[in-house]
């Protein structure tokens, strides 16, 4: 079987062992069996859709990968219904052995796949509200235990499906100090439509908390969660 993935998604096969593949942007321009991408992206080819942004996306998709290296290593015939619906290709004691190995050498990322102390962090993230931009920041928030602030006035529109369909703010507008959260968390690239440094006294800066994306971060997803969930761990309200 031909697997062609992303630079994005590539560590994730590193790290379940498979080695035979080839990492293009576009997996399309590939002649390959199966495409490993992330999940908002689209291909034509069979293709499995992985999620990363969270520590138990990474787990879960190294648990889907994994199925699928053990499929491709049993049978020279790929039928990528098999990678969910066989339970038999995948050994749960094996996997669960291959996660801890994985993320212990992560210690942020170790803190984040053990339940209790995950819960912990939660509970004291719990009384903090965030008004957050980006699906992919929106998934690490709620992961945390931050309470999502959806609507907070006709200054801030957003569109899920598209990160550019964000308004600039009006900083004149005194229903800033109205508003029901602590902190507005938004990608990097978007700095520039935030414009936070000419809001000058009228509005603290340091309620907005840039996220690091694209060229500012690592290809490995556990670095990369790792980077975003440390600068969001020191929120305090």
């Amino acid at each position: 079987m031909k697997i062609v993935t992303t630079p994005m998604c590539e560590k994730i096969l590193k790290l379940v062992g498979i080695n035979d593949y080839i990492v293009n942007k576009n997996p399309d321009e590939e002649d390959g069996d199966l495409a490993i991408l992330l999940s908002e992206s689209k291909v034509k080819m069979n293709s499995l859709a992985i999620k990363l942004n969270t520590f138990s996306q990474i787990r879960d998709s190294v648990i889907e990968v994994s199925k699928l290296n053990n499929e491709n290593s049993h049978s020279s015939t790929f039928n990528s219904s098999n990678i969910f619906n066989n339970s038999s290709i995948s050994n749960d004691n094996l996997i669960s052995q291959k996660i801890e190995k994985i993320f212990s050498n992560y210690s942020l990322a170790n803190e984040w796949i053990q339940e209790e102390k995950k819960k912990e962090i939660q509970k004291k993230n719990s009384n903090i509200n965030i008004k957050v931009y980006s699906q992919f920041l929106r998934d690490i928030v709620e992961d945390m235990g931050f309470i999502l602030v959806d609507s907070i006035n006709n200054n801030f529109n957003y569109n899920s499906s598209c990160d550019n369909n964000f308004n600039e703010i009006d900083e004149n507008n005194s229903s800033y100090h109205d508003n029901n959260f602590d902190f507005v968390v938004y990608p990097d690239y978007m700095e520039n439509k935030l414009d936070i440094n000419s809001f000058e006294n009228k509005i603290n800066k340091n309620i907005f908390i840039s996220i690091p994306t694209h060229f500012n971060v690592s290809k490995d997803p556990i670095k990369r969660a790792e980077m975003r969930y440390s600068i969001l761990n020191q929120l305090k309200k």
